[in-house]
């Protein structure tokens, strides 16, 4: 097994790559079956794709269109700036980082300069393209619903960012115009292969990047000191999943959040300060003090600014586990543009 992250995005070079032949040269260049094959098998496991390509943009995403794939591309880069610029703004645009990303090229030369510039990158061999659907850096346990659709969660978020760019006014009024749902609930079975996933796919918002697995996730179901939360987002552009995960340790004086993590899409929407004050207010009624873990993994800064925005201080460190405590006295209401739905708890089906 390789000890690299899940690839989140695959980035494809075109030329003898993507296609058989040259656009510029004039061929009549024609998809290879098995780069459609691959990109349509990780499509369906929740991997993103888009394009670092030198051509000029209209007739290549023409091309694409002709041949049925250009819906499958996020935020592609057609021009002649350096395939590693490429792969940073779509690594941006996206909001990942670009250590998960891969890059397939047929040129010796395009692969060398992106190893050489973003060794982070996972960097392949227009030969490998039949093979990388079995490559462990693309492959996971599990295939989940929010899997499936995430394509088309990323290009819903493509169509606020032009919303949100296009909209004039300001961001309290942007915000109210996209109608958010947001849905908080304790984990049931069917959640936790979406859980898992969340675990292993969150580096920047996860407050100590613990990872769990199903079994572990499982063990906390029937626990009576455990509750697990599950956070879903949805808005006028469709939904955004299962965004949202947290897992507290109860005892009868205190609450540990062990784990608080959130979607990257979702960053800019303030969600993550609702499911924070839906904690303390379960702390607080249940006449517990409500600390929260923190362990700093070189990604995850912004949640450190997010326990201290919802005002947690430090009340104790263990070597790079720092413990914040919350201040349950004053707990804000939920913003008045966002529908909070918090359901009873159903069986764990």
């Amino acid at each position: 097994m390789s000890d690299r992250k899940p690839v989140k995005c695959l980035v494809w070079d075109l030329d003898n790559t993507l296609w058989d032949g040259v656009l510029l040269e004039g061929d009549d260049v024609r998809p290879f079956p098995q780069a459609v094959a691959t990109l349509k098998a990780l499509d369906e496991r929740g991997v993103l794709h888009s394009i670092a390509s030198r051509n000029e943009p209209e007739p290549t995403l023409a091309k694409l269109r002709e041949f049925g794939l250009e819906e499958y591309f996020l935020y592609p880069q057609i021009g002649w700036q350096p395939k590693s610029a490429s792969l940073k703004a779509i690594a941006a645009d996206i909001n990942i980082g670009v250590d998960a990303l891969a890059f397939v090229d047929d040129q010796p030369f395009e692969r060398e300069e992106v190893a050489f510039s973003l060794p982070e990158v996972l960097v392949l061999d227009a030969v490998q393209v039949a093979d990388i659907p079995g490559m462990p850096e693309f492959t996971q346990r599990f295939v989940t619903a929010d899997s499936r659709r995430r394509r088309e969660m990323y290009q819903a978020d493509q169509h606020r960012k032009t919303a949100e760019a296009d909209f004039e006014g300001a961001q309290e009024a942007f915000l109210r115009s996209l109608d958010m749902r947001f849905t908080i609930k304790e984990a049931v079975r069917d959640d936790l292969q979406r859980a898992e996933e969340l675990t292993l796919r969150t580096n920047q918002l996860n407050t100590t990047g613990y990872t769990y697995s199903y079994a572990e996730l499982e063990s906390f179901l029937d626990s009576d000191r455990h509750l697990l939360l599950t956070a879903a987002l949805e808005d006028r552009y469709g939904p955004y999943g299962t965004i949202g995960l947290a897992l507290i340790e109860k005892s009868d004086a205190d609450w540990t959040i062990k784990l608080l993590l959130m979607s990257c899409r979702v960053m800019s929407r303030g969600v993550g300060t609702i499911l924070i004050n839906h904690i303390k207010r379960l702390a607080r009624d249940a006449g517990a003090r409500l600390l929260g873990e923190f362990v700093q993994t070189g990604r995850n800064r912004q949640m450190l600014i997010t326990y201290k925005f919802n005002r947690f201080t430090e009340a104790e460190r263990r070597g790079e586990l720092v413990l914040f405590e919350a201040d349950l006295d004053a707990i804000p209401a939920d913003p008045d543009h966002v529908q909070v739905t918090i359901p009873m708890r159903s069986s764990n089906s």
